[in-house]
C-alpha cells in the first residue's frame, strides 16, 4: 500500500465511524518524520478511543500495525504513528484548543482518490 492509499484508507475507516472534521495533509515537504498527517476529531473520549481502535483493527486486519501509540489512557488526543502516516484523533476541545492544523497549515490537503 502506498503512503497515500494508507491515509486515505486511514481517512475512510474513521468516516465509516463518524468522526468529524477529518483532515488529511501532505506534510512531506515539510517534515522527514512522515508524509502524511489524518486528523479528526471525537465529540467525547468514548469515541474519541472507539476511533482509534477501529483504525488499529481494520488496518490489522491487513496486516499494518501502528509502530507507536500514545493517549490512549486519557483518550482526549491519541496518536497512531503508521510511519507513512501519523493519525491524530482528538476530543474536539483539545483539537480547538493545540490548532495543530495551524502549525502544518503549509501542508497540502490529500485529494482523495
Amino acid at each position: 500500500m502506498t503512503p497515500r492509499e494508507l491515509a486515505n484508507r486511514i481517512m475512510d475507516i474513521l468516516e465509516s465511524k463518524n468522526a468529524s472534521q477529518i483532515l488529511g495533509l501532505d506534510v512531506a515537504h515539510l517534515t522527514s518524520i512522515t508524509e502524511y498527517f489524518i486528523i479528526a476529531s471525537g465529540k467525547n473520549v468514548i469515541q474519541v478511543r472507539t476511533l482509534a481502535e477501529e483504525v488499529e483493527e481494520k488496518l490489522a486486519e491487513e496486516g499494518i500495525v501502528p509502530r507507536r501509540k500514545e493517549g490512549y489512557h486519557d483518550s482526549r488526543w491519541i496518536v497512531l504513528d503508521y510511519g507513512d502516516a501519523v493519525v491524530h484523533i482528538f476530543h474536539e476541545q483539545e483539537r480547538e484548543y493545540y490548532n495543530i492544523e495551524r502549525l502544518w497549515m503549509d501542508g497540502s490537503n490529500v485529494i482523495r482518490g
